[in-house]
């Protein structure tokens, strides 16, 4: 089974995708990460040197080689939908989850943030409403399911994944581990 996360940067793909992951005891990729490893260098440096259609390029060549040869979770990058055949590649080789969050709720986690090249301008919020505006159809188009992030916990915002995924017959339930260690419960209280 592969799973692939997508939604705005800052909307928390990687953190959910790795606890997802350990939920379900598959593996777990940051598809950001092989691109850096590929590159040899941050993101934002290859960004700055290289511009966005190059980096788009690579980006599109990481995904390509997840969908095709990974199995488990998958976090892509925010900018991934840009491109069409990305979308369709998220549609059809894997069961992708939006992970839906508002501009606002992004710049509260941001607003320290100095490694997103997108977001390193004067109105960061700004961009944040235009990349969305913009962005959003998209990730709905590549999604199987959309995920409203919210305030939920980490936790909670699994539970949410593995419902949807249970629902729509992709995981069973009485193979995925509780977040409640039930050992703690079965001890005798006397």
């Amino acid at each position: 089974m592969l799973l692939s996360l997508v939604g705005m940067p800052g909307g928390g793909k990687s953190t959910v995708g790795r606890h997802l992951a350990r939920r379900l005891g598959v593996e777990f990729v940051d598809s950001d990460s092989v691109v850096e490893r590929r590159a040899g260098e941050s993101i934002r440096s290859f960004f700055e040197r290289e511009g966005e259609e190059r980096f788009r390029d690579l980006e599109s060549s990481v995904l390509a080689d997840l969908l095709r040869s990974f199995q488990g979770v998958v976090a892509t990058g925010g900018g991934v939908v840009v491109r069409e055949v990305n979308r369709h590649a998220l549609k059809d080789q894997s069961l992708c989850i939006y992970l839906r969050s508002t501009p606002e709720e992004l710049m509260r986690r941001l607003r320290h943030d100095t490694k997103r090249p997108l977001l390193q301008v004067a109105d960061p919020l700004s961009k944040l409403r235009e990349l969305y505006a913009k962005r959003d159809p998209w990730y709905r188009e590549a999604a199987r399911f959309v995920i409203e992030t919210g305030r939920p916990s980490v936790p909670m915002l699994v539970n949410m994944i593995l419902m949807q995924l249970e629902l729509a017959g992709a995981v069973d339930s009485s193979t995925v581990p509780s977040p409640i260690d039930a050992s703690r419960f079965t001890g005798d209280a006397r």
